[in-house]
């Protein structure tokens, strides 16, 4: 459950770094690009719809987010929140190569309506498609994981 809440926080994080670098890219690089009149031709003819170079971006953007978080001290803003991290079986935080493979995995997982995930309730060790197949695990942190030391 914690995952689930985790990843619903993650999500609208996520949706507003969509719609930033979106707008970013449309309304700066493309009027840059393209020029204001032609730009609005352009967005009335739908060519912007259906754009690459966003979409990668966007990817590339998405992916940052979570490699970033990951590999710095195993959690997102919405792992933070719930108290869970993703580690290696050692407990140590995940490399680069690790956090592609978990978002590479995280998108078939999601788009079969969640498989991949669901499939923390067959595993006996409940681990996700993400985590086997990035060899990491996601594990609860104890409720003062989080406590400040008392300065001297």
């Amino acid at each position: 459950m914690r995952r689930l809440a985790a990843m619903f926080y993650d999500s609208l994080l996520c949706l507003a770094l969509i719609m930033v670098i979106t707008l970013a890219y449309q309304q700066i690089g493309l009027r840059l690009w393209y020029g204001g009149v032609q730009l609005q031709h352009l967005a009335e003819s739908g060519a912007l719809d259906k754009d690459p170079l966003l979409s990668s971006l966007l990817l590339c953007s998405l992916f940052g987010f979570f490699a970033l978080f990951w590999t710095k001290n195993g959690q997102t803003l919405g792992m933070q929140v719930w108290r869970i991290r993703v580690q290696n079986a050692d407990g140590t935080a995940i490399d680069l190569w690790q956090a592609l493979l978990r978002f590479l995995v995280a998108i078939p997982s999601l788009a079969c309506l969640g498989l991949g995930y669901l499939w923390i309730m067959f595993n006996q060790s409940k681990r996700s498609w993400s985590d086997i197949y990035s060899e990491s695990q996601i594990v609860q942190l104890p409720k003062d994981a989080y406590k400040t030391r008392p300065q001297a």
